[in-house]
């Protein structure tokens, strides 16, 4: 069946409806407001991020300034949201209160240092892009933190009155931070799971999964250690990868330049695994704030490439063996392919094109990161050994998120178990619990989505014998856009038969 008939299925044809949690997974009955954690990101952490961004697709001085300026409607609309949400009588409040008791005072912390900088050393005013061409810089510097105190930092911190003064004292001590224990939150939480992973798993099968997964990775680590670390013992290698200086960098243009190393081994890797390359190039830029790493797709008229953004603020907190599996990940053969493949692509709707379906998207990227281990391209044991460090955030998220949402898990419980199982440092995983409390379900999806595709890939090996084509098989996962788990299980078979 030709890519573009799938529009007329009956699991996609109605638009988004597989994108949306009102649509058909019942989020809409269950009004459980993850709300501070996902305006918090807008206002403030993830601000310059934000700023990061968005410099790609506004260019003119007065677009940055209309930008600057949106975000500040951002926050005042947060306010009014959190406002709102604790006006209303306890008996309703039940249901809307913030995820877990420790977060908002941090994230009022969080402003609170923020705006104690002088304006030149805020991360806001740090991130703004060069002005434009011909535009002289220190007027247009200038004209930019002026925007930024008179009109930013008051909404950062109005926004921090409403969490300290309206919503602290309403929220959930950290012994019960989980959808669990509130009203309709078994079934908004398997709504949620439904929503973020496209597949009806249960909260339980999920969490059995993840077990079966840290367990894997136990072997693999067990494996590999004695030629990394010069030991098997489990404690001992987490233990290395977390503190010892000769496995971590020191500089941040290393962080690029080795980012740019392992995308050109990749990209040359190419032909002999996939059919169709995206005529979009791919390009790393270091950035100081916002997420450890993340990646921007290509302009859709084609006039900008993409982009992998990777944070070099703190470049000893990157192990040397992380590296490789992010840059596959985000990069090449990772997002960079399956979005910028998406982006051109003729008679696909557009919502398929560049809409985020997180269990497909990521995934995708998650899957990749093994299919980099089958093409050869780490370029050591050390940094297959950060292949699976990668895969243990995602293995323990398994069991970390359905253990906090449906078995009744403290927040600390949930620390301990990342730390017991994965060679990620405190903290890393004290920010990684706090957002699977605030954004229950979404976590879940990196694995569950890869599972998936690695299954589907499986079954069409059995199915096809010897006459399987790994080009055929990544052409089929891709060329339609992004799809729910099962839709792509049927595109798959209908492409490529058996």
């Amino acid at each position: 069946m030709e890519c573009r008939t799938w529009k007329r299925h009956p699991k996609v044809r109605d638009g988004a409806q597989h994108w949306s949690p009102h649509a058909n997974c019942g989020v809409q009955q269950y009004p459980i407001v993850i709300l501070p954690r996902r305006e918090l990101d807008e206002v403030h952490p993830g601000r310059a991020q934000f700023i990061d961004v968005h410099r790609l697709k506004h260019a003119r001085t007065g677009q940055q300034v209309e930008l600057m300026r949106e975000v500040d409607e951002a926050a005042e609309h947060a306010v009014g949201q959190l406002v709102r949400a604790f006006a209303v009588p306890l008996a309703q409040r039940e249901v809307v209160r913030p995820p877990v008791l420790e977060l908002d005072p941090g994230a009022a912390d969080q402003i609170d240092a923020q705006l104690a900088l002088p304006l030149d050393e805020s991360p806001v005013v740090a991130a703004l892009p060069a002005p434009p061409q011909g535009v002289d810089a220190a007027a247009w510097r200038g004209r930019m933190a002026a925007i930024v105190d008179a009109e930013v930092h008051p909404a950062m911190a109005a926004y921090r009155d409403v969490l300290r003064d309206e919503v602290l004292a309403h929220a959930r001590p950290d012994e019960r931070c989980g959808l669990g224990g509130l009203p309709d939150g078994e079934a908004s939480y398997d709504a949620l799971l439904r929503y973020f992973t496209t597949t009806t798993r249960s909260a339980q099968e999920i969490h059995d999964l993840g077990l079966a997964q840290v367990a894997k990775l136990a072997d693999e680590y067990r494996a590999l250690g004695p030629e990394v670390v010069g030991t098997d013992d489990l404690t001992s290698i987490f233990d290395a990868m977390r503190s010892d200086p000769a496995l971590h960098f020191t500089d941040g243009q290393q962080l690029v330049e080795a980012s740019e190393v392992a995308m050109a081994r990749a990209w040359d890797a190419m032909p002999e695994w996939f059919e169709v390359l995206p005529q979009a190039p791919c390009a790393v830029q270091a950035t100081m704030s916002g997420a450890k790493t993340f990646y921007f797709p290509p302009a859709a008229d084609g006039s900008r490439g993409g982009t992998f953004f990777i944070n070099v603020d703190d470049p000893t907190s990157w192990g040397t063996f992380e590296l490789e599996a992010m840059a596959f990940h985000e990069g090449i053969p990772g997002h960079h392919l399956q979005l910028a493949i998406a982006a051109e692509l003729d008679g696909v709707p557009e919502f398929r094109k560049h809409l985020h379906n997180s269990a497909y998207a990521e995934g995708w990227g998650l899957y990749t990161e093994r299919l980099a281990d089958e093409m050869g391209l780490y370029s050591s044991a050390v940094d297959r050994m950060g292949m699976f460090a990668a895969d243990s955030m995602r293995a323990c998220r398994l069991v970390v998120d359905t253990g906090l949402h449906a078995l009744g898990w403290s927040r600390e419980q949930a620390v301990q178990y990342m730390l017991d199982n994965s060679p990620l440092g405190e903290g890393v995983v004290r920010p990684e619990v706090d957002r699977y409390i605030v954004t229950p379900g979404q976590a879940t999806s990196y694995m569950v989505g890869r599972v998936e595709i690695e299954r589907i890939r499986r079954e069409t090996e059995v199915r096809l014998g010897p006459s399987f084509d790994i080009k055929a098989f990544h052409s089929a996962v891709l060329d339609s856009g992004s799809l729910p788990l099962g839709v792509l299980d049927e595109v798959v078979r209908a492409r490529l038969g058996g």
